[in-house]
């Protein structure tokens, strides 16, 4: 059974899920945390559903053992590929996944035109094309792939020449025509400045970090497993570098937008 003082665990298929984590903790202060990032195996968004259920699935038995109180999916490509099977495998643990905030762009823009960043894996599931289905009678929702763009991140080049000139490339026909642009992957948060410097002030940018927090926040207050403690936060990647660790602690410091 779980306690209070088990941890919350995070995982991603890298450090995009930080983007989340950072939330998490601004909501859970007192919590313990332990995030791991599977950037051994980064990008998701270009495997297969399968490789990337098997690999969620892995990273999530990896880490039960520890004493889980509640599992966060950082990830919407993880999500959308493997949280049905995880809630399966685990009914008594808490299980929460991200997934694009269409409906909080669609709520805050009546009738707009949402373009929904987000990888292959992601666009392609049932589970965002069910969530998009239900706006697209009374709004204008525009996918876009964007190829790279997790990797970028990955090697620490989110406010690159680079990373700008691939941005810009995938942004400018829709300049001046987008009312929100959601940002469907947890690495894409950390493309912000780039993203926001391209499509001007007007562009309300929205993720779904936040909702998971309030979401966690709200199963953990409904199962009396609130920690109210001093907080404490380790993290692990299956990359094993200094690297990655380094940029995974920059990433978790960095400004936002």
């Amino acid at each position: 059974m779980a306690k209070k003082e088990d941890l919350i665990a995070v995982c991603d298929s890298g450090v995009g899920g930080i983007s989340v984590l950072r939330a998490l903790m601004d909501v859970m202060p007192g919590e313990r945390f332990c995030y791991y990032g599977d950037s051994a195996n980064a990008p998701y968004g270009i495997k297969t559903s399968d490789q990337v259920r098997e690999l969620t699935l892995a990273m999530a038995e990896y880490l039960m053992p520890r004493g889980i109180k509640a599992l966060v999916i950082a990830c919407n490509t993880a999500t959308a590929a493997a949280i049905t099977e995880l809630r399966c495998r685990y009914p008594d643990t808490i299980v929460v996944g991200i997934e694009p905030a269409v409906k909080l762009a669609a709520d805050h823009h009546p009738g707009g035109n949402i373009l929904v960043m987000a990888t292959d894996v992601t666009l392609r599931e049932r589970k965002l094309a069910a969530l998009m289905h239900s706006f697209e009678h009374t709004h204008n929702l525009i996918k876009l792939r964007s190829p790279g763009l997790v990797e970028l991140v990955e090697a620490g080049k989110a406010e690159s020449e680079e990373c700008e000139a691939m941005l810009r490339g995938e942004l400018e026909p829709y300049i001046g025509k987008v009312d929100a642009v959601v940002l469907g992957c947890t690495h894409y948060p950390f493309v912000r400045p780039v993203i926001r410097k391209i499509m001007g002030e007007g562009v309300e940018l929205v993720d779904g970090s936040g909702g998971t927090a309030r979401e966690t926040l709200r199963r953990l207050e409904e199962a009396g497993l609130l920690e109210h403690g001093e907080g404490s936060l380790t993290m692990e990647n299956s990359a094993g570098s200094r690297e990655v660790a380094e940029l995974a602690c920059r990433l978790l410091d960095a400004k936002i937008d």
